[in-house]
């Protein structure tokens, strides 16, 4: 399998996946195409130079629209776009596309709603406990007890 034939199959599996499988559509939105734009610039801008420095190499015969005795790789042509071969703007599309639908995806699915940030957990268990076991099942709510950390974890005042 030619690297131009896993490409657009990558193309094709993102595309499906988004549309029938997460159920996301981002293929079908003007937000999506405008990220993508974004995206796909500095790609072609990253990419390219890193490719022009021979940083990253291609065996040219592997390349849709290679032509022998061509000399370094060309800016447009050969099947280059800016230096680099034009599958890399199918995987690189692929990629953006699967991420921003995973994200869209378990952003529905309410995945991690409450941030991380705080005060650790068990200073949030221990203070619901303390307002609502003393009590006799009704929970306080006054000020202190708003408190995750709960009144004992304030400095003393003199």
């Amino acid at each position: 399998m030619t690297y131009t034939q896993i490409g657009i199959a990558v193309v094709i599996v993102a595309i499906v996946t988004d549309v029938l499988i997460l159920r996301t559509r981002l293929v079908t939105r003007r937000g999506f195409w405008v990220a993508y734009a974004i995206v796909v610039f500095f790609q072609l801008l990253t990419n390219g130079v890193l490719t022009r420095l021979q940083v990253f190499r291609y065996s040219d015969s592997m390349i849709v629209g290679y032509q022998p005795d061509a000399g370094p790789p060309p800016f447009i042509g050969s099947g280059r776009i800016v230096y680099q071969p034009f599958e890399d703007l199918l995987m690189g599309f692929a990629l953006c596309l699967l991420a921003m639908a995973l994200w869209v995806y378990w952003g529905r699915r309410g995945v991690q709603r409450e941030p991380m940030s705080g005060p650790p957990i068990w200073r949030t268990w221990a203070a619901r406990r303390r307002s609502s076991g003393s009590s006799g099942g009704t929970a306080s709510t006054s000020a202190a007890g708003a408190d995750p950390g709960g009144p004992g974890d304030r400095e003393p005042t003199a």
